[in-house]
C-alpha cells in the first residue's frame, strides 16, 4: 500500500484519476477564444503598426516585391538569430521535448535539443555560400533551377512544399490539441482560427513583418521559459528534491504501480498498464533510471531527431529565406548564435517541466504525453490556471511565429517558382507582390485543414515528428551538394531524391511488418521502424547522388555563373551593393562559420554525450550541475536574444522615434539624405492614409 498525501508524490488529489485532464479543462472556452483571437489580433496590430512606422519614419523604402520577400537583404546578426530561434521553436519544441523527458528522462531533453541544433549551426555554411554564389536568389528552388534545370526544379519544389506542409501541420496539430485540452475549444475550430493572426501582418508587411513579430514572440517565449525553470527548481522544489522524486518513481514494483493507479488504492481495481504511466523502472535505461544518458531508446530518438531535422532545416524555404534576408556578415553569425540560443528552449524547458512530470508522478497517460500535454499538465499543477494560461500563450507565440515564416516561404515559392517561372515569365513587381499576398491568405486558410487531416488519420504530434524525415530527408544531401560541390550532377540529384524517398518508404513498411507483423499507425510509429526509414531515406539519397556525380555524370560547374541566371523582378539593389558582397569579407565569414559550426556540432552530438557516459546514473551533485547548465543556458540565451537585436538597431529605433516625435509636433524632419519639409509632409500624408 502506497501512502498518499497532498505534500509529496503520488498526490492524494489525483487518487483514482485515470488521466490528468480527464474530460474536464482547467480553463474556460472563453479563454481559448481570447488567446487565439485576442492575441492574434493584438500582435497583428502591433506588428503592422511597427512595419508602417519603420516604412515612413525609418528606412523610407518602398515596399517592392523584392523587399516583401527578402526584407531588403539587410537584417543584422541579433535579429537574424532571433528569427532563427522563432522559426525553429515549433509547437513540438515546447511539447514534444517534454514528452521525451517524460519517456526517457534526462537524455530526452538533451537529444531533442542537440539533435535539432546542429542543423541550424551547419546551415550557416550554406547561408554564407548562398551569399557568395547566389546573392540575388529569392528561393532555394530558384537556385536549383539556375544550376540544374527545370526537371530538378520540379523535383525539389515537391520536397520544399512537403516540408512546409508537414511543419505547419505539426504546428497546429500540437497547438490545437493543447488549446482543446486546456480550454475545451474544439481542436478543428482552433486549427482554423489560429492562422488568422498570422495572415493579417504577414500579408501586410511580408518578410520584414515576420521578422519583427518573431522577435516579439521569441522574447515572450523566453520570459515564460524563465518563469517555468524558476518555479520548478527554485520556488517550489530544488534539484535535490526532484532527484529524490525521480529515484522514487523508478523504485516502485509493478504491484505498487498498480496500487498507485487504481480506483481505490488496491491492486484488484487498478487501471495501470505498463508504458501508459510513468511508474517503475525505465526499459532500456541504465538501472531503469531517468537520471542517466545511457538510454538505448533515448539514443535512438536522438538519431531519428538528427536525421529528420536535417530535412526540416535544409529543405524548408523559410531558412533559406532568412539567409537571403540577412546581411552577408550577419548570415553566418546569426545562424550560429540562433542555433546555440535555441538549444536552451527544449533543453531547459523539458529539463524542468518534462522531468517534473515524472518526478511528481502526475497521472499523465502516454496518449496525453504523445499529444504534447506534459508542459500544460505540470504548469497547471504548479501554478494553477495561471500556469495553463502561460503555457497557452507560449504555445501560441511559437505557432504564429513559425506559421508566419512558413506562410511567407510558401508565398515566395509560388510567386517566383511557379507563377513567374511557368505562368508569367514577364511578371512585374506588382504582380509578384499580389500573388505573394494572395498565397499568404490562401495557405493560412489551408493550414488548419492539413492538421485536421492528420488528426482524423489518428496521428499525434510525436508520430508526425518522427515521420517527417522519411519524406523530406532524401533532398538534404543533394541540396548541400548544390551549394558546395562543383561536381554535383543535376540528373543525379533527381534520381537520388526520388530513389531515397522510395527506398525510405519501402524500408519503413517492411520494418513495420518484420517487427509488428502488420502495417498500422502503431507498428509504423515505433522508434526502431522510424529509425530504419529515416536513415535509409537520407543515406541512400546521399550515396546515390555521390556515386552518380562522381563516376557517371561528373560536372565541372563554375559557381561564378550561378547568380547570372537569377534575375531581380525590380531594380531593388538593397543588400546587394559591392561593399556588402566583398569577396574577402565573404571568405572570412565562410571560414568563421565552418570552424565554429563544425566544432560546436561535434561538441553537442559526440563530445558532450561521451563525457556524460562515465557518470552512469547521475549522482545528486551531478544532476544539480546538469540542471545548473540548463538554467544558465536558458538565462543567457534569453538575455542575448532580447538585448542584442535592440543594441544593433538602436540607430534605426532612434530614427523612427525621432520621426514620430517630429510628426506629432509638426517639426521638420532631419533626413540623413538631405530630406526637406516636402518629404516630411509627404510622409505625414502617407501615414495618415495608412
Amino acid at each position: 500500500m502506497v501512502t498518499r498525501t497532498n505534500d509529496l508524490p503520488p498526490f492524494l488529489k489525483y487518487d483514482g484519476q485515470e488521466s490528468f485532464f480527464l474530460n474536464s479543462t482547467p480553463l474556460s472556452e472563453g479563454v481559448g477564444y481570447a488567446v487565439v483571437l485576442g492575441f492574434g489580433l493584438l500582435f497583428s496590430g502591433i506588428t503592422t503598426i511597427l512595419v508602417i512606422l519603420n516604412r515612413y519614419f525609418g528606412d523610407k523604402g518602398e515596399l517592392t516585391s523584392e523587399h516583401f520577400n527578402t526584407a531588403g537583404r539587410m537584417i543584422k546578426t541579433g535579429l537574424t538569430a532571433s528569427v532563427i530561434v522563432s522559426q525553429w521553436t515549433w509547437a513540438a519544441t515546447l511539447l514534444q521535448s517534454s514528452n521525451v523527458a517524460w519517456t526517457y528522462g534526462v537524455s530526452g531533453p538533451f537529444w531533442y535539443a542537440a539533435g535539432a541544433s546542429i542543423q541550424v549551426l551547419l546551415f550557416g555554411v550554406l547561408a554564407i555560400n548562398l551569399k557568395k554564389v547566389a546573392p540575388s536568389a529569392h528561393t532555394v528552388a530558384e537556385i536549383v533551377n539556375a544550376r540544374w534545370g527545370r526537371n530538378a526544379h520540379k523535383t525539389f519544389l515537391f520536397f520544399c512544399f512537403s516540408a512546409n506542409i508537414l511543419v505547419t501541420s505539426m504546428l497546429l496539430l500540437g497547438g490545437a490539441a493543447t488549446v482543446e485540452a486546456l480550454t475545451g475549444m474544439d481542436y478543428r475550430l482552433a486549427s482554423f482560427l489560429i492562422p488568422w493572426g498570422v495572415i493579417v501582418y504577414t500579408a501586410s508587411g511580408g518578410l520584414q513583418a515576420t521578422f519583427l513579430a518573431s522577435y516579439i514572440h521569441t522574447v515572450i517565449i523566453f520570459v515564460v521559459l524563465i518563469i517555468m525553470i524558476f518555479t520548478v527548481y527554485v520556488k517550489v522544489y530544488s534539484t535535490d528534491q526532484i532527484y529524490a522524486f525521480l529515484d522514487k518513481t523508478v523504485s516502485y514494483t509493478t504491484e505498487e504501480c498498480q496500487a498507485i493507479f487504481s480506483t481505490d488504492g488496491t491492486v484488484e481495481n487498478t487501471f495501470y498498464e505498463q508504458g501508459t504511466y510513468a511508474c517503475g523502472p525505465v526499459e532500456g535505461n541504465r538501472d531503469g533510471s531517468y537520471l542517466t544518458m545511457l538510454s538505448a531508446d533515448g539514443l535512438m530518438f536522438g538519431i531519428i531527431n538528427i536525421v529528420g531535422n536535417f530535412g526540416t532545416v535544409f529543405v524548408d524555404q523559410s531558412y533559406w529565406q532568412s539567409a537571403i534576408a540577412a546581411r552577408p556578415a550577419s548570415a553566418a553569425r546569426g545562424y550560429l548564435l540562433g542555433g546555440l540560443c535555441w538549444f536552451a528552449i527544449p533543453f531547459s524547458l523539458a529539463t524542468s517541466l518534462g522531468l517534473a512530470s515524472t518526478a511528481l508522478q502526475l497521472p499523465i497517460t502516454a496518449d496525453e504525453a504523445g499529444s504534447g500535454l506534459v508542459p500544460p499538465a505540470v504548469a497547471y499543477h504548479l501554478l494553477g490556471n495561471g500556469g495553463s494560461i502561460l503555457v497557452l500563450i507560449m504555445l501560441f507565440m511559437a505557432i504564429v511565429s513559425t506559421g508566419s515564416a512558413e506562410s511567407i516561404a510558401v508565398s515566395s515559392l509560388v510567386a517566383y517558382d511557379i507563377y513567374r517561372e511557368y505562368i508569367n515569365p514577364e511578371a512585374t513587381g506588382k504582380q509578384i507582390l499580389l500573388v505573394s499576398r494572395v498565397v499568404v491568405v490562401v495557405f493560412g486558410l489551408c493550414m488548419g485543414g492539413f492538421s485536421i487531416l492528420l488528426f482524423e488519420l489518428g496521428l499525434n504530434l510525436g508520430w508526425v515528428y518522427l515521420f517527417m524525415g522519411i519524406i523530406i530527408g532524401p533532398a538534404v544531401i543533394p541540396l548541400w551538394n548544390l551549394m558546395t560541390w562543383k561536381t554535383a550532377s543535376g540528373t543525379g540529384a533527381i534520381i537520388a531524391a526520388w530513389s531515397g524517398l522510395i527506398l525510405g518508404l519501402v524500408t519503413w513498411f517492411v520494418a513495420a511488418i518484420i517487427q509488428g507483423d502488420k502495417i498500422s499507425v502503431d507498428t509504423l510509429g515505433t522508434n526502431e521502424v522510424m529509425l530504419s526509414g529515416n536513415l535509409v531515406s537520407i543515406l541512400s539519397s546521399g550515396l546515390i547522388h555521390y556515386t552518380y556525380s562522381k563516376w557517371i555524370d561528373p560536372q565541372d560547374y563554375d559557381f561564378a555563373e550561378l547568380d547570372k541566371k537569377i534575375t531581380l523582378v525590380e531594380d531593388d539593389m538593397r543588400g546587394l551593393s559591392e561593399a556588402e558582397m566583398d569577396p574577402v569579407v565573404l571568405k572570412e565569414a565562410e571560414q568563421w562559420i565552418k570552424r565554429r559550426g563544425y566544432v560546436m556540432s561535434f561538441i553537442l552530438v559526440i563530445l558532450w554525450p561521451l563525457l556524460s557516459v562515465p557518470a552512469g546514473v547521475f549522482s545528486e551533485s551531478y544532476f544539480a550541475f546538469w540542471v545548473l547548465i540548463a538554467i544558465a543556458w536558458g538565462f543567457g540565451a534569453a538575455l542575448i536574444i532580447t538585448i542584442l537585436p535592440i543594441m544593433e538597431s538602436i540607430t534605426e529605433i532612434n530614427q523612427v522615434l525621432s520621426g514620430i516625435f517630429n510628426f506629432c509636433t509638426g517639426r521638420q524632419a532631419k533626413s540623413p539624405a538631405g530630406g526637406d519639409e516636402d518629404e516630411f509632409s509627404e510622409n505625414r500624408e502617407k501615414v495618415a492614409a495608412s
